[in-house]
């Protein structure tokens, strides 16, 4: 068991933009934990799958042990699973209550909270949660309260964290997409997406990749809510 190199934990790792974040990170040589409810076994050994459900906090704590037992620390948490569902609000379902805050909040709370006490254990971390740029700036072509209920939370969580644990060694951001590229978007709707986005085009799943690779290597940054949203933050 190595504890040199560094170990990120990647949620929502099995396809789009968590699955191109292990690839990332492993491309700067650390060792990864991914998980996500369909993830299958990896034959990269520096690469651990946990399947299961991130709303369970046993799975959140079958992906911190498994970790810890595996490659001996945890550096860097990257919250990437979420659920997207834009309806009108009095169109939303119970089920859409839960799965949406079970995943966005309650699968951000039980993972953080494990990665976070072993963070301690070294006196250094970093925390990215990947939120939504509608959860500030909303947009009534897009209504999605319940994006901006759990993501807007986690906004807040993120700027509660970084300054609770600042003089721990650990810093806490986030990264704000506009809309992306990603299996949730056919390709038909791209150009009615794109614009919606000032730029005039839809991000790419790089442009969100890169700028979590940005606050991974930026030590000055800390309570950031990073906005790669096209200009949607700036105004319209």
């Amino acid at each position: 068991m190595g504890t040199e190199r560094k170990v990120a934990v990647i949620t929502g790792a099995s396809q789009g933009i968590g699955a191109a974040l292990v690839k990332a990170y492993r491309d700067r040589d650390y060792q990864v934990v991914a998980t996500a409810r369909s993830i299958k076994p990896s034959d990269d050994g520096d690469v651990l799958t946990v399947s299961g459900d991130i709303a369970d906090r046993n799975t959140a704590q079958r992906a911190i042990s498994g970790g810890m037992q595996r490659f001996g620390r945890i550096d860097t948490l990257v919250n990437c699973a979420g659920i997207f569902i834009a309806k009108p609000f009095t169109q939303y379902t119970e089920a859409d209550y839960i799965a949406i805050t079970g995943v966005n909040t309650a699968g951000f709370f039980h993972i953080t909270q494990l990665a976070i006490a072993e963070m301690e254990k070294h006196g250094s971390g970093h925390v990215v949660q990947i939120t939504t740029t509608l959860a500030e700036y909303a947009n009534s072509a897009e209504p999605s309260l319940l994006a901006s209920l759990t993501k807007g939370g986690l906004n807040a969580a993120t700027k509660s964290l970084a300054i609770e644990y600042a003089k721990r060694g650990i810093r806490v951001n986030a990264v704000a997409p506009g809309v992306i590229k990603t299996p949730m978007h056919p390709p038909e709707s791209y150009a009615g997406i794109g614009a919606m986005h000032p730029i005039g085009h839809m991000g790419e799943i790089s442009d969100i990749v890169d700028a979590i690779l940005y606050l991974e290597t930026a030590s000055f940054v800390t309570g950031e809510i990073l906005h790669v949203d096209g200009g949607q933050s700036a105004g319209h």
